[in-house]
């Protein structure tokens, strides 16, 4: 198992992350989960998304780019005029 150095700069305390573990960026996110702290690099773009869920299919993006019907709304038109 991998480990890291604990120190202080200031008031705030930092770890030293080992070569294998550094992160792009100038920021992280940070979250406690049990007694883990746990450091997650910002997501610059949707790419993130990919590794959650199979990319799309082209007939749902297709479905999704179609633009709808104007729907008539007479008494929310009589609201806003």
């Amino acid at each position: 198992m991998d480990t890291a150095k604990l120190f202080w700069s200031g008031r705030s305390q930092a770890v030293r992350l080992p070569k294998d573990f550094r992160i792009e960026g100038t920021e992280v996110r940070i979250r406690r989960h049990g007694n883990a702290v746990i450091l997650e690099p910002l997501a610059a773009d949707w790419s993130w998304l990919d590794a959650l869920a199979s990319p799309l299919d082209a007939d749902f993006v297709q479905a999704a780019s179609e633009p709808l019907p104007a729907q008539d709304r007479p008494v929310l038109d009589q609201l806003f005029d």
